[in-house]
C-alpha cells in the first residue's frame, strides 16, 4: 500500500513538473509575439521598469514607433512619463497617405491602457501636409500632477515616393 502512493505521488509530481514546464515554455513564446524590444529595471529595491516598444503604423507600415515609458509592477497605476521616437523604416506611399485622416485633430493609431484607473497612453498621428511631415504625438489621458503628459516625434516625407516637390509662387 505504501509502495502504491509513492509511486502515486512521484506519478503526480512528475504530471505537475511537466505541466509547469509546458507553461514556462508557453510563456517564452508567447514573449516573442510581445512588441516589447527592451526593458530595463530602475533598480534593485524598486518595482519599476522601463519598457521599450515597437509600434507599427497600422496605415503607414513604413513608420515605426518606439515609445518608452514606465511599468510599475506592484502598483495599481503606472506613472504617465513616456517618451516616443518614430522614424522612416520603410518606403511610403502616395496610396498610403490618402488613406489617412488629414484634419488638425489626426487619429489615434495606438491605445494601451496603462492602469485600471481608466488612464491610457495614446499615439495619435497628424498630417503636415505644408511642411509634408508625419506628426506622432504620445500622451497620457489622465492628469499627473497638474500636467498631460505627452511628447512628439516626426517622420519628414523628404527622400520618400510620397514627397511632392513644393508649388513655387511668385
Amino acid at each position: 500500500m505504501l509502495s502504491q502512493l509513492r509511486f502515486k505521488f512521484a506519478m503526480d509530481a512528475s504530471k505537475t513538473s511537466s505541466l509547469l514546464l509546458a507553461t514556462l515554455m508557453g510563456s517564452a513564446l508567447l514573449s516573442g509575439c510581445s512588441d516589447d524590444v527592451g526593458k530595463v529595471s530602475l533598480g534593485l529595491f524598486t518595482t519599476k521598469d522601463v519598457i521599450i516598444d515597437a509600434k507599427h503604423d497600422p496605415k503607414i507600415p513604413g513608420v515605426t514607433c518606439h515609445i518608452s515609458r514606465i511599468e510599475a509592477n506592484l502598483d495599481l497605476a503606472d506613472p504617465s512619463d513616456m517618451s516616443i521616437s518614430c522614424r522612416q523604416t520603410g518606403p511610403i506611399s502616395h496610396a498610403e497617405l490618402a488613406d489617412i485622416d488629414k484634419s488638425k485633430n489626426g487619429e489615434v493609431v495606438f491605445k494601451e491602457s496603462l492602469s485600471i484607473l481608466f488612464k491610457s497612453l495614446k499615439v495619435r498621428r497628424i498630417y503636415d501636409v505644408e511642411n509634408q511631415t508625419l506628426l506622432y504625438l504620445s500622451y497620457s489621458t489622465k492628469e499627473t500632477n497638474g500636467s498631460h503628459k505627452h511628447a512628439l516625434s516626426t517622420v519628414p516625407l523628404y527622400g520618400t515616393a510620397a514627397w511632392q516637390k513644393p508649388l513655387t509662387t511668385k
